[in-house]
């Protein structure tokens, strides 16, 4: 699809930082500027016919029509598909955008969709509601099933979609045993890798056919964009990108150029929300108000012998499951807080917390005997972060 270097090939010489300062930039294609200027335009024009004829097909890296792309949408494109370790990659306006417009691409009525019990909820929302609607059945699966998962495969199964870890529980799927299961009975295993982003997890080494990024989190990185990229092998590659150009999918240049700058410094920013985000969770779990951390990476706790094995490192997110607490407590935890903000999204610098619902699941329920707290440990100092966040936590059980 380009003339780039693979990613995995360039690791071999040069370090991860110094490939994500590099790719998916050509200064000599944009007069010697650093950074892959904004390209913003709809129409594109031809000098002659024959132009015109060659830039309709597919494999034109400059197509007819703005919404195929253009320099800005390919150098974030090639990075990405680099990054991952896949064949080719198509960007989307939201993450939750890529995770739908995947499916849509890859199933048509009749057929079954498996999808883990712990996927991100607006995922989940829309296979219930838009994918039963269009005669597509849906099963949830329990997420430690591993390769038991061949117990629940039909002629019929098109589509293993997983998450790991799972959307605020945290469990970590043995993606090799069920990515096996899959391709024996010829489904494609779909992948939310947001959390390890491309860096911590390398998806096509384990079996997965596409694997999708909520590019608004870590990959953008400062909480000014919303964005969502597919990357897939070569053979789902034809049907990932006929979906979405069918469905009209396309994001605007502006967040591409965010999303760019935002690579340059994906790996030194990982490294600090990961060693912020283990002292943080290890404090968490030793004050006496929590029940429980659901952090993979941390020593004893359900999943890390898998993510040893699987991943390559941690992100800055993880849940908190407190002892029970009266809504006064509860409420006077976050007021005490000062560091960390209360929204959606996560993967920003700035550190975050979230009370959650009780997360809907078909398989088993979670053992939540106190409320749920989504945490992301942003760029601060961690001791900072311990001070405020166990501070509050005080204040709650005073």
């Amino acid at each position: 699809m380009n003339n780039a270097i693979p990613f995995h090939l360039l690791e071999r010489t040069n370090g991860a930082d110094t490939h994500l300062v590099h790719t998916g930039r050509t200064p000599s294609v944009h007069g010697g500027l650093v950074n892959t200027p904004v390209c913003r335009g709809s129409t594109i024009l031809s000098s002659t016919l024959e132009e015109w004829e060659s830039r309709k097909t597919p494999e034109n890296p400059m197509a007819s029509y703005g919404r195929f792309g253009n320099a800005t949408t390919r150098a974030f494109e090639t990075a990405i598909a680099e990054m991952e370790g896949g064949y080719a990659s198509i960007v989307f306006p939201s993450g939750l955008a890529a995770c739908t417009h995947t499916l849509l691409a890859l199933v048509k009525p009749g057929d079954h969709v498996l999808i883990t019990d712990s996927a991100y909820g607006p995922t989940r929302t829309f296979a219930r509601n838009v994918l039963q609607r269009l005669g597509i059945e849906v099963e949830f699966f329990d997420p430690l099933i591993g390769g038991g998962i061949a117990a629940l495969m039909r002629p019929a199964t098109r589509v293993v979609f997983v998450e790991s870890p799972g959307s605020m529980t945290f469990e970590v799927q043995d993606i090799p045993a069920i990515a096996e299961q899959a391709k024996r009975h010829g489904a494609l295993v779909v992948m939310d890798n947001t959390w390890a982003s491309p860096i911590y997890f390398k998806p096509f080494e384990h079996g997965v056919d596409i694997s999708i990024q909520a590019a608004t989190k870590y990959i953008v990185g400062h909480s000014d964009a919303l964005l969502g990229v597919a990357t897939a092998t070569r053979e789902a590659w034809e049907l990932l990108r006929a979906g979405a150009h069918d469905f009209g999918q396309t994001a605007g240049p502006d967040d591409l150029f965010l999303a760019l700058r935002g690579i340059r410094s994906l790996s030194v920013r990982l490294r600090q929300h990961q060693a912020n985000g283990i002292v943080l969770a290890e404090h968490i779990a030793a004050h006496r108000a929590v029940h429980r951390v659901l952090h993979p990476a941390l020593p004893g706790s359900d999943g890390h012998a898998l993510w040893r094995r699987d991943f390559l490192g941690a992100s800055g997110l993880f849940g908190v499951v407190l002892k029970p607490m009266p809504r006064p407590q509860l409420s006077r935890f976050f007021a005490r807080l000062e560091l960390f903000g209360i929204g959606l999204s996560w993967g920003g610098f700035e550190s975050l917390v979230l009370p959650v619902d009780t997360p809907q699941r078909a398989t088993r329920a979670p053992d939540l005997p106190g409320p749920l707290l989504r945490v992301h440990a942003g760029l601060e100092n961690a001791s900072d972060l311990v001070r405020d966040f166990c501070g509050a936590l005080d204040a709650a059980a005073a």
